[in-house]
């Protein structure tokens, strides 16, 4: 590990709220909501990520001389995989059935969140490298000094995947679905973009998905979302949630605290029948992007869920004129509705050497299979060739 103390200081903090909230956010910088201080405390002070739900924090924050926070590493203990989106049970089974000890592992991320972003925040003025750099170094320390089988950090920016790849960790990949705003003045724009057979069908979806009106879909965000709202997005969150993974991973407390401290940077879309909320889809909005989150519904509707997490994302992008909509993880039916598939990245460090061969091998292949399979689905994109998509 090449940090010099006397340049360096490096500190664990056992949850955000012992890290000052403007020194995070300085470094964490305004473009991406989930790697906000608010949004860590969200999600560790309503109890979602704790030691006692197996998320314990343990970030590391490195200071200059002077004490000013240059960087940020967000952290965790965790004593299972769930919540991570990058899966690694099959691992943890064969390091266990070989005589090892899997858990506890540390876990670079943001809980329960799949979205791509920086896992190293870095103060302005900081050279990043050199930060990444000592917080990367100083967090495999930690996992060797008290016998941790393996470090993760999941969805990190590309350039971190790249410029850590040489300093021991291994390198994994995925996809996900992205749609992209070129410059689009409508809904109506965008499926000129597309392939006749496409459009018809997004414009069918989204007729038959309101049921001529008897659906009512709103997009709220800011001051116009009520306690009403997150109480009936809670609801079908929970519905939904217990049929997908058993235990939901957010609570009440978390929804309260979202609309408390970041309901400026939420949309969330609702719909109704009959007075009554149905489903709903959580967004965080970005600088630049808006990134789909959750999803939940009481009643199963056909093409509702297209129309509440990809169709009204489409038209708030454009209306706000943001450059992307980030959709969440899985998902290759998201491909005919203009979500194309870009790359998701991840790193580990492996503390057994022969586990960490057997990895490696793993995911040399993994890496190739992704690699195919993306090409293969970019060429059935719905974008009229001509359009040069």
């Amino acid at each position: 590990m090449s940090v010099d103390p006397g340049t360096w200081k490096i500190e664990v903090a056992q949850g955000a709220h012992l890290i000052d909230a403007a020194a995070w956010n300085a470094c964490a910088g305004p473009d991406n909501p989930f790697v906000c201080h608010e949004f860590f405390r969200c999600v560790e002070d309503s109890g979602a990520a704790s030691a006692a739900t197996g998320w314990a924090p343990h970030h590391l924050v490195l200071r200059d001389a002077a004490g000013t926070v240059a960087g940020i590493m967000p952290l965790y203990l965790k004593s299972h995989s769930r919540g991570e989106y990058v899966f690694d049970q099959g691992w943890a089974e064969a390091f266990q059935r070989a005589g090892g000890r899997y858990y506890p592992k540390l876990q670079g991320a943001v809980p329960f969140t799949p979205v791509t972003g920086p896992r190293f925040l870095v103060g302005p003025g900081r050279d990043r490298p050199s930060v990444e750099a000592t917080l990367a170094a100083t967090a495999v320390q930690l996992a060797k000094d008290n016998d941790i089988s393996s470090l993760h950090i999941t969805f990190p920016s590309e350039g971190e995947w790249q410029r850590l790849a040489g300093q021991g960790f291994l390198q994994r990949t995925d996809r996900q679905f992205f749609w992209d705003n070129d410059s689009y003045a409508s809904f109506d724009d965008f499926l000129g973009a597309l392939a006749s057979r496409k459009r018809k069908q997004i414009r069918k979806e989204r007729i038959a998905a309101l049921q001529e009106g008897a659906i009512e879909v709103l997009a709220l965000t800011g001051d116009e979302l009520r306690p009403e709202h997150w109480l009936a997005f809670e609801r079908c969150y929970l519905a939904t949630g217990a049929q997908k993974w058993g235990t939901p991973y957010l609570n009440r407390d978390f929804f309260t605290r979202l609309h408390e401290t970041m309901r400026d940077r939420v949309l969330l879309v609702m719909a109704r029948r009959g007075g009554r909320w149905i489903a709903g889809a959580l967004n965080l909005i970005g600088t630049d992007t808006l990134y789909g989150r959750n999803w939940g519904a009481v009643e199963d509707h056909p093409f509702l869920h297209f129309e509440v997490c990809y169709y009204q994302a489409i038209d708030f992008a454009i209306a706000r004129g943001l450059k992307r909509v980030e959709a969440g993880a899985q998902g290759e039916h998201k491909l005919a509705r203009g979500y194309v598939p870009q790359p998701t990245y991840s790193l580990h460090w492996i503390g057994d050497p022969g586990f960490r061969r057997a990895v490696a091998d793993y995911l040399r292949r993994e890496r190739e299979a992704v690699e195919v399979e993306s090409a293969y689905l970019e060429e059935h994109a719905p974008y009229r060739h001509e359009e040069g998509r």
